[in-house]
């Protein structure tokens, strides 16, 4: 899932002279590509295989309030984005997909799901690091506590990962992540955006949201290790955990920025290798019909773009 990102070109005086970089994220069945001010979910039907293409203006104060953009901020407004367009997106797929399949998915499905999947992430990707290290390392002030807390979080959120791919219908979405990292891939190299072309671009991409999770799994264990030194209570080490996630969100995104914009510097190349390779356990190669929605979703999108220019 590569970030969006503003970058400034040669003349970085005007804003709408500023080159985006298209983002985009895997849904049920297809693929929603993001621009500037538009974006575009593209899906393929299960019964009649016609790609079908939502298309949405982004209007909302996170995507156009220039303070949303400021350093650090941009990337809390990077989580908030995920949780509104990436959910909706999500959620379209899946009632065109069950509604194709003549089943209905109603809102209180929907928020069930949602609810029960965040207070199951808040148990085993919080309480459980933090149970686990209060076992071995025993006092919580310590650096130890935060290392061994950091190394069970990765450890979990990898094997976690690492057993929802062997479900089919996880591994199909993760074939469309695929499919998403090449058409950007292939788009910013000047390709072509025909399954030929886009078959042959990388499967990894630097601005990726896998390899933002890393980043931010890394700079967690330097950030709780400063609360540490105030020896916390059991109530305010798990608050912190919670209450961290604007910091460490704003810092990771900044340090996936510098990277995916300095990947030519030999150290950048080096300090990437984990980034790109923890994509692996998110990405599969895609089949040329996956290909297909995913050029059509990032089609659409520019095309709401170019609408909009001219």
């Amino acid at each position: 899932m590569p970030l969006p990102e503003e970058v400034p070109t040669a003349e970085p005086q005007s804003p709408a002279k500023e080159r985006f970089f298209y983002g985009g994220q895997a849904v049920i069945e297809g693929v929603m590509m993001r621009g500037r001010q538009h974006y575009a979910v593209a899906v393929r039907l299960p019964r009649t295989k016609e790609i079908l293409i939502d298309r949405g203006e982004l209007t909302a104060p996170i995507y156009v309030h220039p303070v949303w953009k400021l350093p650090f901020v941009r990337g809390l407004a990077l989580l908030a984005e995920q949780m509104h367009l990436g959910m909706k997106s999500l959620i379209w797929s899946a009632n065109v997909n069950a509604g194709d399949n003549d089943v209905e998915i109603g809102k209180r499905e929907i928020t069930i799901s949602v609810v029960a999947a965040l207070a199951a992430s808040l148990l085993l990707f919080i309480g459980l690091p933090l149970l686990g290290a209060g076992l071995v390392a025993h006092k919580s002030s310590s650096f130890g506590f935060v290392a061994i807390e950091g190394v069970i979080r990765v450890g979990l959120v990898l094997g976690y990962l690492t057993l929802i791919a062997q479900l089919k219908d996880v591994r199909r979405v993760f074939q469309y992540h695929g499919a998403e990292h090449k058409t950007i891939n292939a788009m910013e190299s000047g390709w072509p955006l025909d399954v030929v072309n886009v078959r042959r671009a990388s499967l990894l991409h630097p601005r990726c949201g896998t390899g933002f999770l890393l980043v931010v799994l890394v700079i967690s264990v330097l950030v709780f290790s400063l609360v540490a030194f105030f020896h916390p209570n059991l109530f305010w080490l798990i608050a912190s955990r919670i209450l961290g996630v604007p910091v460490i969100a704003g810092v990771g995104f900044e340090w996936i920025r510098f990277m995916a914009r300095h990947r030519e510097n030999g150290l950048v190349k080096v300090l990437l290798l984990p980034v790109l390779y923890t994509q692996k356990f998110t990405t599969r190669e895609p089949t040329d019909d996956m290909l297909e929605v995913a050029i059509a979703a990032l089609n659409a999108a520019r095309e709401g773009e170019e609408a909009q220019a001219a």
